[in-house]
């Protein structure tokens, strides 16, 4: 017996009746021999540590443009913190701490630069539409190592794709990341908005924080330890209706007064332009999309409208920004 073997059983014998197996996955497009250390789910998580993608997300915005300072979130400090999340919710219910992970930090890999703001410009201007979920996937099936993509599980790619609010994820594993990626982002999200000096923690509806707690340590806290309580020994990961909510009330807030406020989004229409710019010349000039996403369109594996939001999509801020000066600013002359 391999330790990859011991593993498996280690996992029959232990984990929640109800939870994944990674023996039990339904496996991948393309059949590989397994690792004779690491199980499915260690593996994919590995994958995706390990991408091209992942490291993109370090330059990636949250909520915050281009923000001044080192403590502001990006897309990558989020993605670490819902996987920090659903770890202690999966281990503390006895579920596959491994496919929680693996799907915790593939969840975003699709992402575009600038945020949503980028994502609402790439689905008003591309006819086939854009969703961050469904590239996330795109991303891992087809888009990494040069068109081969990563391979991963199938409950893997249900996981990242079923992350949104809307999504009804195949495995527990996958509905413990949906709800995680929630508590993550509205809580660190409130913190990022204070550090802006927004508001301050005492202007959040006390109908809200005297549920949910009056920080973002105590909030945590008590959404984490609910979800956990609420679940132990269910066929489902649930939340109590006072803390739901509680947490679904002080989203709407936070869309009312930071994500759609003047502060984070005040250089967003200038993003959202530059985005729509790259792709009108990309789609006027698809010889200039690089080698890649070129042979995409080749292959039948894209539209030229798919290869171009392929190319925006992964661009980093920064690399955006340096791609639009490129083509549309004009450079000094200099003398020879």
């Amino acid at each position: 017996m391999n330790i990859r073997e011991s593993t498996e059983q280690w996992e029959e014998a232990y984990l929640n009746p109800y939870a994944a197996l990674s023996k039990n996955s339904k496996g991948r497009e393309r059949d590989e021999e397994p690792c004779d250390i690491r199980t499915a789910y260690q593996r994919d998580r590995d994958r995706i540590i390990h991408c091209k993608a992942f490291r993109r997300l370090k330059h990636k915005t949250q909520v915050f443009l281009a923000p001044e300072g080192d403590h502001y979130r990006t897309r990558l400090t989020h993605t670490l913190e819902v996987s920090q999340i659903a770890r202690t919710i999966a281990k503390s219910l006895r579920m596959n701490e491994d496919l929680t992970e693996a799907i915790a930090l593939g969840h975003d890999l699709g992402h575009t630069p600038f945020g949503h703001s980028g994502e609402a410009v790439l689905n008003k201007i591309c006819s086939q539409g854009f969703a961050h979920y469904r590239q996330s996937v795109r991303v891992v099936e087809i888009l990494e190592k040069g068109g081969q993509g990563l391979n991963l599980t199938w409950e893997v790619r249900d996981g990242i794709l079923n992350h949104r609010t809307s999504g009804h994820p195949a495995t527990l594993e996958g509905a413990i990341v949906r709800l995680s990626d929630k508590i993550a982002y509205i809580n660190h999200d409130i913190d990022d908005a204070i550090r802006a000096k927004m508001f301050v923690e005492e202007d959040l509806p006390e109908c809200y924080t005297g549920i949910l707690g009056h920080s973002v340590r105590e909030r945590l806290n008590n959404l984490i330890h609910d979800i956990i309580n609420n679940s132990y020994g269910k066929n489902e990961i649930i939340m109590s209706p006072d803390m739901e909510a509680a947490m679904q009330g002080l989203r709407t807030w936070m869309f009312r007064h930071v994500y759609k406020n003047e502060i984070p989004k005040a250089e967003e229409g200038k993003a959202q332009n530059m985005i729509a710019m790259l792709f009108t010349y990309y789609m006027e000039q698809p010889d200039k999309l690089p080698q890649e996403y070129r042979l995409l369109m080749e292959k039948g594996e894209a539209s030229q409208e798919r290869a171009v939001c392929d190319y925006i999509a992964g661009m980093s801020d920064s690399y955006a920004i340096v791609r639009f000066e490129q083509l549309f600013v004009p450079k000094a002359w200099k003398a020879i």
